[in-house]
Order: structure tokens, then sequence, then C-alpha cells
């Protein structure tokens, strides 16, 4: 059984051994962003331009429940804005990345979220996926920097500054447009930049992994920079 998010915002429920679409999901308003399979509660959870997730039943394909994303008080979401979704490795807890927020939410119901809002300086939020672990987040911003949260907390535990792997030439506008956790290699993550390059970002050996969790701050975020071993491969010019 496949699941294809559709620009109708419909979701297709496509069986491959009889080559068939066995239903259509209709709950958003807007295209379909993301989905996410729990092979726990035996869900589908879908996300969508509308910045809302839906939670289906695969037994019978009905909807459970809905939740709009929460945008903070003084910023209007892009009307079109992507919403991406990926279940932790427990299979019950729920990533939700938004231009404006990380989010975590418990299956099936979806209550009580935790929530991360970046600060305004580092532009709006590009990509973000767990660690191959879970125990990690890796959040790229706009504003080329990237900043690795803990997963159960979403305290930021470090921010890697973008002159730790770009070079440092302001006239190139360079972010990351998505990130890739290593599947083996818990605190290693590639970036898919804007210009068409590839960067492959670890810890130094003498610091091992990505910072501490530091103290609680209202949100706001620490301005530690943390050490970083990159390596790059610039498919632009290859």
């Amino acid at each position: 059984i496949i699941a294809i998010g559709m620009d109708d915002s419909s979701i297709q429920i496509y069986n491959v051994r009889v080559d068939e679409v066995k239903t259509k999901l209709k709950g958003h308003s807007k295209r379909i962003t993301g989905l996410a399979f729990s092979n726990v509660f035996n869900v589908l959870v879908s996300s969508g331009a509308d910045s809302q997730l839906c939670i289906w039943n695969t037994n019978g394909w009905e909807k459970q429940t809905s939740k709009q994303l929460q945008i903070p008080v003084g910023h209007v979401a892009a009307p079109f804005a992507d919403t991406h979704v990926q279940f932790h490795q427990d299979q019950t807890h729920l990533l939700a990345v938004h231009e404006t927020q990380i989010a975590v939410y418990e299956a099936p119901k979806l209550e009580s979220p935790k929530q991360w809002f970046p600060l305004e300086t580092s532009g709006l939020i590009t990509s973000a996926t767990y660690s191959c672990d879970s125990n990690s987040i890796f959040v790229g911003f706009e504003d080329a920097s990237v900043g690795i949260l803990t997963g159960s907390t979403l305290r930021l535990r470090c921010r890697i500054s973008s002159t730790a792997y770009l070079p440092n030439n302001p006239n190139l506008r360079v972010h990351p447009l998505v990130i890739a956790a290593h599947p083996s290699e818990v605190d290693q993550f590639a970036l898919g930049l804007s210009d068409g390059g590839v960067c492959i970002i670890e810890p130094l050996e003498s610091e091992r992994k990505w910072g501490t969790p530091p103290p609680q701050e209202n949100g706001a975020e620490p301005s530690n920079n943390a050490p970083v071993a990159p390596s790059t491969t610039d498919q632009a010019q290859r």
C-alpha cells in the first residue's frame, strides 16, 4: 500500500499488487506536503500547505482527528507553506516541521504538543529531521545556520554558524534547503544547499558530539557556535 499526496489536497491510497487506487482521502484544503505511517497505531498522518495535520486509520481509512498548527503571535505564515511530518523511532511521537516552528505531538490524538520557535534573526525554518536515533533534531534556517535540538525536550543544544561550512562570501546567499540524517552515525547529517551543493557535517573529533543541553531561557536561543568538521561537494561547479 502506498499513500500518495496530491496537489488537489486529496490522498490516494494505492495498492501496488492489484494496480488500483483503493480509496481517496479528503480532509485538507490545500496541497498535501507530508505523509508518515505509524505501525504502532496503524495510522497514517498527513500534513498540508493548510498547516493542518490529519490522522487516518489504516484499517478503514477513516479520519480519526485533525489539528491545526499553532502559528506564533505576530507571524503570518505563507499561504502555501509546506508542513512535513516524520515519526520518532518509537513510532509514537510525531515531528511536524513548519517554516515558523518545530512541534512534537504524541499520536494518535495529537494533544498538547511541544513547540519550539526560532528567533527572527534566523529567518524561517527550511528543513528539519530526526537523527537516526531520534535523540536530536537537525534544523536548517534561511540565514544558513543549523540548530541542533534535543529530540525529547526541544532544547537548543547548539547552533552551527554558516561560516563553519560555507565560504565567507556575503554575495552568495546560500542556505540549506533539505537535511538528511546519517542512518547509523547519530551526529552526522547532510545539507542540500540552495546553490546545488551538498555538505556533510559532523562534530570535530575533539568534541565528539553536538554541545550540551543549555539551561531554560524562555525559548531564546543561546549564541554559542559549535565547532564543525564539514566535507563539501559543490555540485554546481562539477
